[in-house]
């Protein structure tokens, strides 16, 4: 997501290596939890609605003389509810639960061990873990504690009124257009219209034609049955919108299931379309799943300014064009931006208009599954960068005032309006925005084999201040207490029981700034449940830094943002994403080199110090980055190349109501490209610095050091501005001074033998000077050496990176990595090694 607004301060990601006593000794009295439990209550009215077949559906109140009819129950039996006291209007606030929580499956106060079946999503464990991986968490357990007892009692509620939680998630088999043998039923849950229609191309968009009828529970239906040719009634392709009578007036609304919506040509707003292609022109998937990738190398891109060209790209183009690129460079994964429909282009993605329709800007639904089925044909996991944190603003085309109430999705008045990002805030609280987020991200891995997520905004979602003009110390106190957004947590925790449960190979990561403890640990063990967290802190550590001279950076400074982490809570690493590359903000081959990128990158022109130094830079960031930083890497497309310039999305004048100007820039789409065709240029030195990504990549899919387990860091001198440490069998060396180059540097050694160099970033290839030569052999002597058993004794010239790697346990092909090399060759002939 972009931060990028003028006073807000993003806090690093604070640490857990280092606490003092009084903080770990802070634990909250009980009168004080008895009021945060009580206001958290009150906040917690989930509202729990019946379940239904197709033609009955739940409600948003139930009486507790309704009988509800439970999907998936044995013989489909009537439950009756006259046993509850609160449910299903209320989740219960039974004071039994936090004692209970230890202890407690699926069945109450009997703990039961339930293994989960691939495919299955197994009841949740006893949530205690937590406090054994950090038993700094103790002094808060009655609020983790509360969370998960609530989450317990939320997928109790969902087995009991829903049929459970993978039944639950399947709400697009329910809602908007069903296709059936006999016609198309037609369902939208508008609790605050007072009366609704389909209208559309099929019936001439006359609103007398097919009235809706409305339940007791707020959602509208209506049967249209085939033609007597035996065709559907709406005919593929064709424009629909809702037409409904509101409190504040007739609103046409697109449904908000909708799985297609497109801009007429010329005009402002969308139309929902109908889309169900022939079935022999539906695009068939041929190619399984890639295997998850032990470590995620992440390319981050955006579909619609992945061409050379200025213009909007497409699916079909990144598919032949970008996917084997992305597979040259050495990824193993894309990360794709934009995806879910958004009226304002300029918005990046993250104004989402229409949750389960894939933008048309860029092709077809059909176009989309061929690119996520070329990817897996090259072996390339996929990511989707899913919006589930906040909603467009847009009242025609979007979520906002859908029934003519701005309480249906949202919260209500100042709390449902996000002021920074302009956009509506979900109610994690309601049981069919619950409903309609599961179902959404069930959708993208269900319909278009999506491999998994980064949910962007989750430090939005978790805190009721969003994290806005907050600076997170790492104080407990700022993740348990009043400003914490429980229902958001629960939600969260929900979704990952779904998708790994469902989907065991599936990967979720969550942007989060603030390093909520227990993000990434699973929700059985009282965590959150995602994967990895995106390592935020990273990226303004190298702006911060490269704002000073190099004389200011500090190596310990430097390695503490890398190595600030949770243990047992994995991180995706990066030194910019698409953040940093914005109009208003520099990349970071911008902030190095700046002005001379325009007249001094071509070889056959003399370099420049601020060049030289750039380019010199560029490689370093990125490799101490992957090295030291997480388990998983992410770069935005073209970044690996040094692309000059900014993003800047086409865009006109704008005159706010403050009276304030911001001039446009006359709609052209010249900045909203990547031009990969600098990178590819031998003749340019753009060149060099792609040649080191893509081998640096490499390095890493041979030796899978961002994984390994043995990791030490001998030396970090403020002196000599030298760093090492060891990752897996591989010794880093790096030498950030701007004139000292070392001869016969001891550094410090695991393991005896023989040691060879397999990454220089001095090497011409990569637009280097040439100081090492590759067919020098270092042997290791006895010895402690900076708190290692041996040392090697090797060349460190300014500004450059090495890597060395121990020859006994190498894999068959070492050396450096020439960009000829294949990747696929180079992965097959990589062997496990003992690190």
């Amino acid at each position: 997501m972009v931060h990028d607004v003028s006073g807000l301060q993003l806090s690093r990601l604070p640490s857990v290596y280092r606490f003092s006593a009084s903080r770990f000794h802070a634990t909250v009295r009980s009168s004080r939890f008895l009021l945060l439990s009580k206001k958290l209550q009150s906040s917690r009215k989930l509202i729990v609605e019946k379940s239904f077949s197709d033609s009955y559906y739940s409600s948003s109140t139930v009486a507790a003389t309704k009988k509800v009819l439970v999907p998936g129950a044995q013989g489909d039996a009537y439950a009756s509810l006259t046993d509850q006291l609160q449910s299903p209007t209320t989740i219960s606030d039974d004071p039994q639960a936090i004692r209970d929580v230890d202890g407690e499956g699926m069945e109450g106060d009997k703990k039961i061990e339930v293994e989960a079946k691939p495919g299955s999503i197994p009841p949740p464990g006893a949530g205690q873990k937590v406090y054994e991986i950090d038993p700094l968490l103790l002094g808060f357990r009655n609020h983790i504690d509360y969370r998960y007892a609530q989450y317990i009692r939320m997928r109790k509620d969902i087995d009991k009124y829903e049929g459970g939680l993978e039944v639950f998630s399947r709400g697009y088999e329910k809602l908007g257009f069903i296709r059936s043998e006999t016609g198309i039923t037609y369902r939208e849950w508008a609790p605050g219209a007072k009366s609704a229609a389909l209208i559309g191309d099929f019936n001439n968009w006359n609103p007398n034609a097919d009235i809706m009828s409305q339940n007791e529970f707020g959602v509208w239906e209506i049967f249209l049955p085939n033609n007597a040719d035996g065709s559907p009634p709406i005919p593929h392709g064709s424009r629909v919108k809702i037409r409904m009578e509101t409190r504040s007036g007739i609103k046409d609304s697109i449904p908000a299931w909708i799985k297609f919506s497109v801009q007429a040509p010329g005009g402002i707003s969308y139309s929902g379309i109908y889309y169900d292609p022939p079935e022999e022109e539906k695009y068939v998937f041929k190619h399984p799943h890639p295997k998850r990738p032990k470590s995620l190398r992440i390319y981050e891109s955006h579909v619609g300014m992945s061409s050379t060209e200025p213009k909007i790209n497409t699916y079909a183009s990144f598919r032949d064009d970008v996917l084997p690129r992305i597979k040259r460079l050495g990824y193993n994964t894309v990360q794709i931006m934009a995806i879910q429909e958004h009226s304002y282009y300029a918005s990046f993605g993250y104004h989402v208009t229409n949750f389960f329709a894939p933008s048309s800007r860029f092709g077809t639904p059909d176009d989309l599954k061929s690119l996520i089925d070329r990817a897996h044909e090259l072996d390339l996991f996929v990511l989707m960068d899913i919006v589930h944190s906040h909603a467009s603003n847009n009242v025609l085309d979007g979520l906002n005032m859908f029934d003519g109430t701005d309480s249906h999705y949202f919260h209500s008045g100042s709390k449902g309006h996000h002021w920074m990002w302009d956009s509506r805030l979900f109610n994690y609280g309601s049981w069919e925005v619950v409903r309609f987020l599961l179902s959404n991200a069930r959708w993208w891995l269900e319909e278009y084999k999506f491999d998994g997520f980064r949910f962007d905004g989750v430090t939005s979602m978790m805190y009721t201040h969003h994290g806005l003009q907050v600076t997170f110390t790492g104080n407990y106190n700022e993740y348990f207490g009043f400003a914490t957004d429980v229902d958001a947590v629960i939600y969260l925790m929900l979704v990952n029981d779904m998708i790994h449960g469902l989907y065991p190979e599936a990967v979720t990561i969550g942007e989060d700034v603030s390093g909520m403890p227990t993000l990434c640990l699973p929700v059985k063990d009282g965590g959150v449940g995602f994967d990895y967290r995106l390592h935020m802190a990273v990226a303004d550590k190298w702006i911060e830094l490269l704002k000073k001279r190099d004389e200011e950076w500090q190596m310990g400074d430097i390695i503490h943002t890398l190595t600030n982490t949770r243990w047992l809570e994995k991180c995706v690493v990066y030194a910019e994403s698409h953040d940093q590359a914005l109009v208003g903000d520099k990349t970071i081959a911008f902030w190095l080199m700046d002005k001379d990128m325009y007249d001094f990158m071509s070889l056959d022109k003399p370099s420049t110090p601020l060049i030289d130094r750039g380019i010199a830079l560029h490689k370093m960031i990125r490799l101490i980055t992957m090295g030291l930083g997480g388990e998983g890497y992410l770069n935005f497309m073209g970044n690996e190349f040094g692309h000059p310039e900014w993003i800047d999305f086409p865009r006109g004048e704008q005159h706010l109501p403050s009276g304030k100007f911001i001039p446009g820039n006359n709609f052209s789409y010249d900045k909203c490209r990547r031009r990969f065709d600098l990178g590819d240029a031998a003749f340019l030195r753009y060149h060099g610095m792609q040649e080191f990504d893509k081998a640096m990549q490499h390095v890493e899919a041979m030796y899978g050091f961002m994984t390994s387990e043995h990791q030490y860091i001998s030396r970090k001198d403020e002196g000599d501005r030298v760093i090492v440490f060891e990752r897996g069998n591989l010794v880093f060396v790096f030498n950030f001074h701007w004139h000292e180059s070392y001869f016969d540097y001891r550094v410090g050694c695991p393991k005896p033998g023989k040691y060879k160099i397999v990454l220089d970033s001095d090497d011409p290839l990569f637009g280097g000077f040439n100081r090492l030569k590759h067919d020098v052999e270092y042997f290791s002597t006895e010895g402690w050496y900076d708190d290692r058993p041996r040392s090697l004794l090797v060349y460190a010239p300014c500004r450059t990176a090495v890597v060395y790697a121990l020859v006994e346990n190498e894999p068959k092909s070492v050396g450096i990595l020439k960009p000829t090399e294949d990747v696929k060759a180079v992965e097959e002939a990589a062997e496990p090694l003992d690190c």
